[in-house]
């Protein structure tokens, strides 16, 4: 049997190792430390043993911490305190004038708001209207009312040509000019169109037409002293528009006649015609008939019919043909 070891010759496991295996204390790394017994410390580590480095940090030694500019060695260079400051008056500066332009746009459009609020008010309404001009066949109360003045919208609203353009639907109406008169009047001057000739119908009545066949007003009755006109066609006679309405420009030559004729006979003129061909013949009180065919040289034709009118011998069955300018011929 073997018998009890000397305590001499023992080695606790768990002690350094004898005076046989010195430790040099200076170069040992505690193994609990943050580099551990498999990292050596690096002898030109500017962090120093004293200085451990986290391993476990993403940016690693010697790295810069994001948001600090790497650390090169050199030294920016010093900005002069007075580039600095004339840099903080440009960007204030800037910021003033943003400001400004912000506000003043803000106070346009306030302003702009009131003033056309202020104008929708009774005070800038159409409320004065005043009606000018000779219009014996139209009055002022159907003026207006034709205009849209009547329920006295606001000034600023008022479109003197869209006004007149109403106004001039009115069947005597030739010509309307709107005007504005601030704070809340408006004029309008009327020129009526006149009556030139006359048209049997509708029905038993008789159409007042002006010198460009619109219709003006239907008479009960033929009216004295206006010139009749007829428009015969191939099948029948072509009826008077209805009022405010025009005839169709064919019969344009007719109402150049009836509207030109002169004074030295157009009191004798009994009625206009217009054949279906387009000739154009008048009928004279005196039973007399003229021929006048187109509408050229009008002027040599009148003086032709005057001069026979006035020197020559006629008949209550004489014609008067001056169809061709200048060689006037009498018959009957």
């Amino acid at each position: 049997m073997t018998g009890p070891t000397d305590p001499k010759d023992s080695v606790d496991l768990k002690e350094p190792t004898g005076p046989e295996d010195p430790v040099i204390v200076e170069d040992a790394v505690d193994p609990d430390g943050p580099t551990g017994p498999d990292y050596p410390v690096d002898p030109d580590d500017p962090t120093g043993p004293g200085e451990p480095v986290d391993v476990d940090d993403p940016t690693g030694p010697g790295e810069p911490v994001d948001g600090e500019e790497p650390d090169d060695g050199v030294e920016p260079p010093a900005i002069d305190p007075r580039i600095r400051q004339r840099r903080v008056d440009i960007r204030r500066s800037e910021g003033q004038r943003r400001l400004r332009w912000v506000v003043g746009v803000g106070g346009a459009a306030v302003l702009v708001v009131v003033v056309v609020a202020l104008l929708h008010t009774g005070w800038f309404s159409a409320q004065a209207i005043t009606v000018t001009g000779t219009h014996p066949h139209t009055s002022d109360a159907a003026i207006v009312d034709a205009s849209g003045l009547g329920r006295h919208p606001a000034l600023i609203d008022v479109n003197p040509a869209a006004t007149a353009r109403r106004v001039e639907t009115l069947p005597f109406v030739a010509s309307a000019r709107v005007s504005r008169h601030w704070p809340d009047g408006v004029g309008i001057e009327v020129t009526e169109r006149v009556p030139v000739v006359q048209m049997a119908g509708p029905g038993s009545g008789w159409s007042l037409l002006d010198g460009n066949g619109r219709t003006l007003q239907v008479e009960a009755s033929r009216q004295p002293g206006l010139v009749v006109f007829v428009v015969h066609t191939a099948g029948s006679g072509i009826p008077p528009a209805p009022v405010g309405g025009s005839l169709p420009p064919a019969v344009a030559p007719g109402l150049t006649v009836c509207r030109t004729l002169p004074p030295a006979f157009v009191a004798q003129v009994e009625s206009v015609t217009v054949a279906a061909d387009g000739s154009i013949s008048m009928d004279l009180y005196s039973g007399i008939t003229v021929l006048v065919g187109t509408t050229t040289d009008l002027v040599a034709k009148y003086k032709d019919i005057a001069a026979i009118l006035a020197h020559g011998t006629l008949h209550a069955t004489s014609t008067i043909d001056v169809t061709v300018p200048g060689s006037p011929t009498v018959s009957g």
